[in-house]
């Protein structure tokens, strides 16, 4: 259902609609007919249009460029929307807010350019099916992280609906949040008079049915009905009338898990929150990003099969860590016979192939043997610690090996590249837990191999404390002891723990954030082991993968594909507004 409604003593109308659906043909004639818009845009074909303009594809030649114009007319209340569309794009730095280029006017019309995206908006990649369970979810998610930075800037969008998301076309799902032309700014007042109700009814939130102002929460509740719909298949509001469709917002949505009982609990929850009636019980769009990817983790993630291509070059590098950790470990503990390592690294990766969490399964159980050879409370102690680690990291398992490679890196001291590499893993706690468990893993692998400690530089110590030990609080203690004899280790932990828990926040800021994000690490890393009594490690190779680290995140932060000429813009399906 489209259009705009207007609440009337409890009935809705709608406004103007036959003047409005002949707007965009007038608009569009005048750019058949002109060679040069506004001496610098040349039309190349129409993308869409809709009750207040149309949208074109130009070519800006004093730019040098391709890009998407929208035109509507100058008066009237469509032209107020254009201007207020480019003020809220103006503060809007985000690469899933579509960017506005320009803005010009003219006798009879305002003209917005915007930077050109190919793809389609998701109304009609829903309708054309190329939107399966994992694709709506991510979807979501980076439509509510545009409109957290746009909350953030004092904007609330105020007409979320599937037709101004764009899904573009490209091997990842990469959105753009369009049209801010009804956008609320802080410090502006509203253009639609008291009792007004601008957007689209069947995703409005309860609470502007009832004349309150628009805040986050009611665009929160808009993504909300966008992933209900895209998961369930239909609209949770759909009615034959405008006032029916009212009805049905006010008294809520059902519940997902009753239309979708295979979809992960905590996706259903995360979704049913978005749709509470009440706006204050409904989390903020950064939470919820953060929970539906978290939550997406799922059944939904793989829809192929898992022997599918798509599922083997997913997981060939999680295959690949099982295959080094089980051939590792089995190879530097002797206990197997002459090629069992091989064997034991092959059935591993075997594994991974088939199920990421079988493969960790077989990595963490290489060891136990090994170790029990040399000390049974030894075996015990990591047997407790590989069932918690592979209980903390069964729905992100194939993120969960990333700290196999900390032995690796450490004779090179590029250990300060791993909190980069575990932005991967879904979740703050796993980071740290990952980026933690880097320096134990590479110190006790320098211990068997007799090479000197990570960041510390000591001579390795023995295993002769821990061998033949039976009781696993003593192992467990004696390891606590060798960790603190070398403060360096435990502080950089901590250090190196932090930085992962807090890169995702310093990528979602900007470059600055990124820049205060490598200094923080770069100074805990150098300097913070001297202040617990430590040495501090080899300050050149320490700097040079701190300051790659960061250039990597600095990188990862800004690699979205926002280049004007890069794709297209939708053809709306419903009437901009």
């Amino acid at each position: 259902m489209t259009g705009d409604y207007i609440t009337l003593r409890g009935k809705w109308r709608t406004s103007h609609a036959k003047e409005q659906r002949r707007k965009p043909v007038q608009t569009a004639t005048a750019l058949r007919t002109a060679d040069l818009v506004l001496g610098r845009y040349r039309p190349l074909r129409p993308l869409g249009s809709g009750g207040s303009g149309s949208v074109w594809l130009v070519r800006d030649e004093e730019a040098g460029r391709d890009v998407a114009l929208k035109v509507v007319e100058r008066t009237g209340k469509a032209g107020s929307r254009a201007k207020r569309e480019v003020d809220a794009a103006t503060r809007l730095r985000h690469p899933r807010c579509l960017r506005a280029l320009a803005f010009h006017r003219d006798d009879g019309h305002v003209y917005v350019a915007y930077e050109y995206v190919r793809g389609k908006n998701l109304r009609e990649a829903l309708r054309a099916g190329k939107v399966d369970d994992a694709t709506a979810i991510e979807v979501a998610a980076q439509v509510l992280d545009a409109l957290a930075h746009a909350h953030a800037k004092g904007i609330v969008h105020r007409d979320v609906k599937p037709a101004n998301v764009m899904v573009e076309e490209c091997d990842e799902v990469s959105t753009r949040l369009l049209d801010f032309g009804l956008a609320r700014l802080d410090e502006l007042e509203g253009l639609t008079a008291t009792g007004d109700v601008p957007g689209t009814l069947a995703y409005v939130a309860p609470e502007r049915l009832e004349g309150k102002p628009a805040g986050g929460a009611a665009d929160v509740w808009g993504v909300g009905v966008m992933l209900w719909e895209a998961l369930a298949g239909w609209h949770p509001f759909a009615a034959t009338s405008p006032v029916e469709t009212a009805r049905r917002i006010a008294a809520g949505a059902p519940r997902l898990a009753a239309e979708r009982p295979d979809l992960p609990r905590e996706v259903c929850t995360t979704v049913d929150s978005m749709l509470s009636v009440e706006p204050r019980r409904r989390p903020p769009a950064r939470r919820l990003a953060a929970d539906l990817r978290a939550g997406g983790e799922l059944r939904v993630h793989h829809p192929h099969s898992a022997a599918s291509r798509t599922a083997l070059r997913e997981r060939a590098a999680h295959a690949l860590l099982a295959a080094l950790a089980a051939g590792g470990a089995t190879t530097l503990l002797p206990f197997f016979p002459r090629g069992w390592p091989l064997v034991l690294a092959a059935l591993a990766g075997l594994a991974a192939l088939r199920s990421p969490v079988a493969g960790l399964a077989v990595a963490l159980a290489a060891p136990v043997l090994p170790l029990g050879n040399l000390s049974l409370g030894l075996a015990i102690a990591y047997g407790a610690l590989a069932c918690a680690w592979l209980a903390l990291h069964a729905r992100d398992a194939e993120r969960s090996l990333l700290p196999v490679a900390a032995p690796l890196l450490a004779p090179f001291g590029a250990i300060p590249l791993l909190p980069v590499a575990l932005l991967e893993a879904r979740g703050r706690i796993r980071r740290a837990v990952g980026a933690a468990a880097c320096v134990p893993l590479a110190a006790a692998v320098s211990v068997l191999a007799g090479r000197p400690l990570p960041f510390a530089g000591d001579s390795p110590g023995s295993t002769a404390p821990v061998a033949g030990s039976t009781g696993p609080l003593d192992v467990t203690a004696t390891l606590y002891g060798a960790l603190t004899a070398h403060p360096t280790l435990a502080v950089t932990a901590v250090v190196l723990a932090l930085a992962a828990a807090s890169a995702d926040l310093a990528v979602s800021h900007g470059r600055w954030a990124t820049a205060v994000w490598g200094a923080a690490l770069l100074g805990g890393v150098l300097l913070m082991p001297t202040a617990f009594g430590g040495e501090p490690p080899h300050a050149l190779s320490t700097t040079l993968f701190v300051w790659a680290a960061t250039c990597l995140l600095a990188l990862r932060g800004h690699r979205s594909p926002d280049s004007p000429g890069s794709g297209r813009m939708p053809e709306p399906g419903e009437r901009p507004t």
